[in-house]
């Protein structure tokens, strides 16, 4: 009897302490109310404006007409911003669709144009996965993330539609 208060109170005190260990960063209130977020720029590039005037009239000086010809930006695939929608993806709880923004090869922004709303449950298990998938889509590149615990079937129909846009994006 002498040793079972320990023992129990040891076995309190570590079911404490892995009831409190977070293995997932806490999403704030902040990120669950806004999904979009300032991980990665969604506008397009500034174009670079090119100003020339005319050559001096023969004769005369340049020195009191200013010329100024700002260089160029060369628009490749890289500065280009392009958008692609995946296809809609139907799950037993409703439909799930997303939108990715890229730039060259890169991920640049990732948007759920549909997740499952139709029930309240599905409206709050969308808006608490939403920002997570976001965030590890762009974080990985690519649609190789991990579903979100109580939220699989939303979490398979998004890497589905993820998926499918990104292989649009780069056909």
């Amino acid at each position: 009897m002498r040793r079972a208060v320990p023992v129990i109170a040891a076995t309190a005190g570590a079911l404490a302490l892995l009831a409190n260990f977070h293995t997932r960063p806490a999403v704030s209130s902040l990120a669950l109310a806004s999904p979009s977020s300032t991980l990665a720029p969604t506008s397009a590039p500034p174009t670079a404006a090119t100003t020339t005037s005319a050559p001096p009239a023969p004769g005369s000086t340049a020195a009191g007409t200013p010329s100024t010809v700002a260089p160029a930006t060369p628009t490749t695939a890289a500065t280009v911003t392009r958008t692609f929608n995946g296809p809609v993806v139907t799950t037993d709880y409703g439909d799930v669709q997303v939108r990715v923004t890229m730039r060259g090869t890169q991920l640049v922004d990732v948007q759920a144009l549909q997740l499952p709303f139709d029930r309240s449950r599905s409206q709050q298990i969308s808006a608490e996965a939403a920002p997570m998938l976001r965030s590890e889509a762009l974080r990985a590149q690519s649609a190789n993330i991990n579903a979100i615990s109580g939220a699989s079937y939303t979490s398979g129909g998004y890497i589905q539609s993820l998926q499918g846009a990104i292989d649009r994006a780069r056909a």
